[in-house]
């Protein structure tokens, strides 16, 4: 089982802060793919990953990470300072 922690406007467009999803996905590539063919509004929020930032038990890392062992992951706009 794997908590998913969504922000910003990835948690509006998919309407949740948080889940828990069982998963049969080897990478964060493979996990979103199954995401986004669950519902619409989950292939809205993913529809562009280059917009998305990804942390894997709260590492940054690519949407290529392997899962296995993974707890948390979390998806996020990039952030912008200032």
């Amino acid at each position: 089982m794997i908590e998913i922690l969504y922000f910003a406007w990835v948690r509006e467009r998919i309407g949740l802060p948080r889940e828990k999803v069982e998963t049969t996905a080897g990478t964060v590539s493979e996990l979103v793919a199954e995401l986004s063919a669950r519902e619409e509004r989950y292939a809205l929020a993913f529809s562009d990953l280059s917009a998305l930032r990804v942390a894997v038990d709260q590492e940054l890392t690519d949407f290529d990470a392997p899962l296995e062992g993974v707890r948390e992951i979390a998806f996020f706009p990039p952030m912008t300072g200032g």
